[in-house]
C-alpha cells in the first residue's frame, strides 16, 4: 500500500482512557505498521509507528501521532449556569462530577502527524481514531494509488466531502476583500 498526506487538519479530543483501549484491544493496523509505541511525556502523547520492513533504517523517524492531554472535569448532568437565579434558601446539591483526560489532536500536519516514514498508514490509524471521538474534525486530502481523496470525519462520523482543484483559489473568494498594493496611494 503507498499513499501520501497532502494535507490534514484535526480538532479532535476523545477521552485518553478511549485511545488507550483502542490500541489494547490489538486494532487492525496498516500492513506496514507492525506495532505501536505509546509514550507520554508530562501533557503530550506520541503514538509512534513501528515498521514491519526490517529494510528501514533503525535511524529513520517514523511516523508519529501527537496529542495534548489535558484534564476537563466532565458532569453526570448538566451544571447550573452562572448568574442563574437561585430561588430560595436552598442549600445547593453538588453535581456529581469527575475529572477526565482528554488527548487532544488538534493542528495541521506537521503538529499532528510527524515525520514521513510510514505517514499514510499512521494517517489510516488516526482515521481510526476520530471515528471513535464524539467532539472534533479531521479534514485531510490524501493520494491513495494515483487518486486523490478527500477525508471529513466530524465527531465519529463519515461526512462527504470533495477536493476541487482551481486554476486560481481567489477566484473561489471575495477578491475585493484584500488590499490592491499596485494602486495604492498611501504607497509612493
Amino acid at each position: 500500500m503507498s499513499g501520501r498526506v497532502y494535507r490534514l487538519h484535526s480538532t479532535l479530543e476523545l477521552p485518553l482512557e478511549d485511545v488507550m483501549d483502542y490500541f489494547e484491544n490489538d486494532p487492525e493496523l496498516p500492513p506496514e505498521v507492525e506495532n505501536v509505541d505509546i509514550t507520554r511525556r508530562n501533557n503530550t502523547l506520541i503514538i509512534k509507528a513501528v515498521s514491519a520492513d526490517d529494510n528501514l533504517s533503525k535511524y529513520t523517524p517514523t511516523a508519529q501521532l501527537k496529542a495534548s492531554v489535558t484534564e476537563n472535569r466532565v458532569y453526570e448532568e448538566e451544571p447550573p449556569r452562572a448568574g442563574a437565579p437561585n430561588w430560595g434558601d436552598e442549600e445547593e446539591e453538588e453535581i456529581p462530577s469527575e475529572l477526565v483526560e482528554f488527548a487532544c489532536f488538534k493542528g495541521d500536519l506537521e503538529t499532528v502527524l510527524q515525520n514521513t516514514a510510514l505517514q499514510y498508514p499512521m494517517f489510516l490509524v488516526l482515521r481510526e481514531i476520530a471515528m471513535l471521538s464524539e467532539k472534533g474534525t479531521l479534514t485531510a486530502i490524501t493520494e491513495e494509488g494515483d487518486e486523490l481523496q478527500a477525508t471529513r470525519i466530524v465527531e465519529g462520523e463519515v461526512r462527504a466531502a470533495s477536493v476541487e482543484v482551481v486554476e486560481n483559489p481567489q477566484q473561489n473568494g471575495s477578491s475585493d476583500s484584500g488590499i490592491n498594493w499596485r494602486d495604492n496611494k498611501f504607497i509612493s
